[in-house]
């Protein structure tokens, strides 16, 4: 340490503290970066890496970025998964002696972002914390920005909680140290979360309402290593954070994170965009706030039947009522984000602008209030009279804070006039300053008769009268005094200007001074109201959510939906809303679905783009919708309340877990069949392609069976496997469904239409056509199709029929042209597949009619063999 400078050494005691981070170390108008951090962030931020004398000669890597710009550098870092720890300087550098004493103010993390610019104003920015206990995990979550907090116990195994952390959308976790290293490396490497280590947990005095509610030890263990961390890390008020709320997981519908993607809750599968999911169709709200609240209830569905449809009641009130609906909308579009504004407020980087936007927000409550009162509808009018504008509240920031006042708070011009005496007899001194000083400047004109003078100021030198060197002989020198001389010119002050010089800048620097005390003043009184405005931002978003669906709902022709209280699920002319939104409503197949305790699984054959996974996820879009308390798009629905869902669609790998295709599948398919209860809801899609095909089918069967008989959950099941639809023979609650398509002119042409009874084929070939496959291809396709719908082995394996079809076709691979030229392939000491069939033939267990029937089989491969033969020895002869 001895080797460095004073300051190097200031800064490498101070980083010792923050090893984790990168250090913005403040000099002057810049943050610096040394040694590692500067060869790290001039790669990751794209800038010039240099270096400066560290002491003895030592020279050390560095890097910076200028104060006034860093926002957008620091921004760079925390979506790349880092922190950045803020070291300003906490002392006068004009009264320091020595080095300028500094100390880091603020860690910033993916977690605990506060700055507008970077966070999603319609998404919660979530940081959890994960407490191992017997038995599962206590869990934690806090969004800083608006105070939302919220704890549960997870009975999971350590994979299954981090599915819970992504789930929620958690940027940061903060763990135990004891936590084993391979846990971490899976949040890390995996899942791609900041890993934050916290071991000390000791919560203010302040903030000790906020968990002490709390009695099981696993819920409070985890929120006070929450409340820990964020006030390590922040440095400063936090008194908006809110009471943790226990979430009850039984009172919400679960849907694991494989579903929620599958099912494109809230983002595409593919694009991870949120143009195209359910969100995005449903998000009409016209709040921040809203706009987050939406996104929650779609990710945590109701399954309390007195909170569906109360929601329901609310959202058929506000379609039939739609001018009133357009009046909430225009009064809302006028709101702006309370929650994270009362977030800004108590951590103190709250702005007059801010409050300003306080205001206008808080003045268009009374309009709403008294347009859900008009509505007269109880559920509206008991929410309305809960409403608090926060009247007093509101008249001060009318009596305060200018409605042009700047981003900045140390500049003046945000308190209005009449607010403060002091403040008003301060700009009063200085405005008639300024004019006696013009008035000063046209009497020295036409005492000395110069035109060209005029009365300055700069910083340096104050108040001036300039005089052309041309004019000085005109200059009365007994009264002016000489203060500076230019190359043309000469500047003066007289006694007079001097004296009101003093007075106005004595003015002007004490009423910017007391703006900011008064604005202090003021930002202390709204923190008062921090608890009053969350209940408020809580009410407006939850209209704002219920008027968003009334919109949707009837921009979709949607219809209101019942809850069944015996299991039946009955959609008449049912769509999936998003696929319908995408295309043109005219071109879109609706479909019936029927389920009740004595049809509890569907088996859907049809083709490849068909339609089987849309009508599949669209019955999950339904249920989704209804328990959101949203209409549904159908012509009539009675759905019952699902208390999960679960998915198994497409095709995944995950390469990096060491997992194939399959085995991915296998597992996703083992959670559903582990978790679902009777009250469940399984969309399974394609079980068992991954594999051979018994082993495929086998699998498929007996999924199906097991579910059939030991879940007994609602299951929507697809598949290619026509072998299966046999089982609605065995098993009672099975029914047969398929997608209709048909053939003209020997093309396919899909109808999207489900009726019960299964598919007579699958018309693979066809889409492989449709998706441009060589001509060629496509042609040995048919022929080899045509073999294997005609040939009946009987033993053989995959394997050997494959071999027997490719012989008996007396054809070689259609990939070389020539091979149609040679003779066909012979294999030394192999005999004749027909042959090899006919010893297999179990003759004795077979009736007389199988027997003529196997026998006529062969004897026709026989012929067909014998004719390509013949053919072969024409064309070559």
């Amino acid at each position: 340490m001895a080797e460095y400078t004073p300051m190097i050494q200031q800064y490498l005691t101070i980083k010792a503290d923050y090893q984790d981070a990168f250090l913005f170390f403040r000099l002057g108008d810049f943050y610096e970066l040394f040694f590692d951090d500067a060869s790290k962030a001039s790669k990751e931020l794209e800038i010039t890496l240099t270096s400066r004398d560290g002491g003895k000669g030592n020279r050390i890597p560095m890097c910076g970025v200028p104060h006034h710009s860093s926002k957008n550098y620091i921004s760079q870092l925390i979506e790349k998964g880092y922190k950045v720890a803020i070291c300003e300087q906490v002392e006068d550098p004009k009264t320091a002696k020595g080095v300028v004493k500094r100390d880091v103010v603020q860690i910033i993390t993916p977690g605990t972002v506060m700055e507008g610019s970077m966070l999603d104003e319609k998404a919660n920015n979530f940081i959890a914390s994960v407490s191992p206990f017997e038995g599962g995990y206590g869990f934690a979550t806090c969004d800083l920005s608006t105070g939302e907090c919220s704890v549960t116990f997870l009975e999971e195994d350590w994979k299954g909680v981090c599915l819970q952390i992504q789930s929620v959308g958690a940027k940061e976790v903060i763990v135990p140290g004891h936590l084993d290293t391979g846990s971490q490396t899976l949040l890390k490497d995996q899942f791609h979360l900041t890993v934050s280590i916290e071991d000390k947990i000791e919560v203010p005095a302040p903030l000790h309402t906020i968990c002490e509610h709390l009695h099981s030890p696993e819920s409070k263990e985890s929120a006070e290593r929450l409340i820990t961390y964020l006030v390590k890390t922040q440095k400063r008020s936090l008194d908006h954070l809110q009471k943790f709320q226990y979430v009850d997981r039984s009172g919400h519908m679960k849907i694991d994170p494989n579903s929620k993607r599958n099912l494109e809750l809230v983002e595409t599968l593919r694009q991870k965009q949120k143009k195209g999911s359910l969100l995005w169709l449903l998000d009409k709200t016209v709040t921040a706030m809203g706009g987050r609240l939406l996104k929650q209830w779609i990710e945590r569905p109701l399954v309390e039947k007195s909170a569906i449809e109360e929601r329901l009641v609310i959202v058929e009130s506000f379609m039939q009522q739609f001018f009133k609906r357009e009046e909430i909308r225009e009064h809302l579009l006028e709101v702006y984000d309370l929650e994270r504004l009362a977030g800004k407020v108590s951590y103190g980087n709250v702005n007059a602008r801010d409050l300003y936007q306080l205001k206008q927000s808080l003045q268009k409550v009374p309009n709403v209030k008294d347009v859900l009162l008009d509505m007269d509808h109880s559920g509206l009018l008991e929410r309305s009279n809960k409403m608090d504008p926060c009247s007093e509240l509101s008249d001060l920031l009318e009596q305060a804070i200018h409605e042009d006042a700047p981003l900045t708070i140390k500049e003046g011009t945000i308190i209005k006039d009449g607010y403060h005496e002091g403040l008003d007899a301060y700009r009063d001194a200085s405005v008639n300053g300024k004019s006696w000083i013009a008035s000063l400047e046209q009497k020295e004109k036409e005492r000395t008769g110069i035109r060209s003078l005029k009365i300055g100021y700069n910083r340096i030198f104050g108040y001036y009268i300039e005089c052309t060197r041309s004019n000085l002989h005109l200059i009365d020198e007994q009264r002016y005094e000489r203060k500076q001389t230019l190359a043309n010119a000469e500047r003066f002050i007289t006694p007079e200007l001097k004296e009101k010089e003093a007075i106005i800048l004595e003015a002007e620097e004490k009423s910017i001074e007391l703006e900011y005390e008064l604005f202090l003043t003021i930002r202390e009184k709204v923190k008062a109201y921090i608890p009053k405005l969350q209940l408020l931002a809580k009410q407006l978003s939850e209209i704002d959510v219920l008027q968003s669906f009334a919109v949707v709902s009837e921009e979709g022709q949607f219809c209101k939906p019942l809850v069944s209280d015996d299991g039946t699920l009955q959609i008449s002319s049912g769509r999936h809303p998003v696929v319908e939104k995408m295309m043109d409503r005219q071109d879109y197949v609706s479909n019936d679905v029927y389920m009740d305790t004595e049809r509890e699984v569907l088996l859907i054959t049809g083709p490849n783009m068909a339609g089987k996974s849309t009508y599949m996820r669209q019955v999950a879009l339904s249920s989704v919708l209804l328990q959101v308390g949203c209409y549904v798009p159908a012509d009539q629905a009675i759905l019952p309340i699902f208390d999960q869902i679960f998915t198994r669609i497409g095709a995944a790998d995950d390469l990096a877990g060491g997992q194939s295709t399959f085995m991915v599948e296998m597992m996703e398919a083992e959670y559903a069949l582990s978790h679902a209860t009777e009250r469940s809801l399984l969309l399974l899609d394609e079980i068992g392609r991954g594999t051979s095909t018994y082993d495929g089918m086998s699998l498929a069967q007996s999924i199906v069976e097991y579910i059939h008989e030991q879940i007994g959950a609602k299951t929507l099941f697809s598949t290619h496997y026509h072998e299966l639809t046999v089982l609605e023979n065995s098993l009672d609650r099975l029914k047969n469904v398929h997608v209709k398509a048909m053939e003209e002119n020997g093309k396919v042409v899909f109808l999207h239409r489900v009726e019960d009874g299964k598919a007579d084929k699958s018309y693979g070939i066809h889409v492989a056509e449709l998706a441009k496959l060589p001509e060629d291809l496509i042609k040995r396709a048919n022929e080899l199709l045509g073999v294997y719908e005609t040939k009946q082995t009987n033993g053989t394996s995959d394997l050997e029929n494959s071999q027997t079809v490719n012989e008996t076709t007396n054809q070689l691979s259609f990939f070389d042209p020539s091979d149609s030229q040679k003779k066909p392939r012979q294999q030394k000491e192999k005999e004749h597949p027909v042959i090899s069939q006919l010893k297999e033939l179990e003759l004795m267990a077979m009736t007389p009619l199988q027997a003529m029937n196997a026998i006529h089989e062969l004897q026709t491969a026989l012929k067909k063999n014998e004719r390509e033969e013949s053919k072969w020895v024409r064309s070559n002869s």
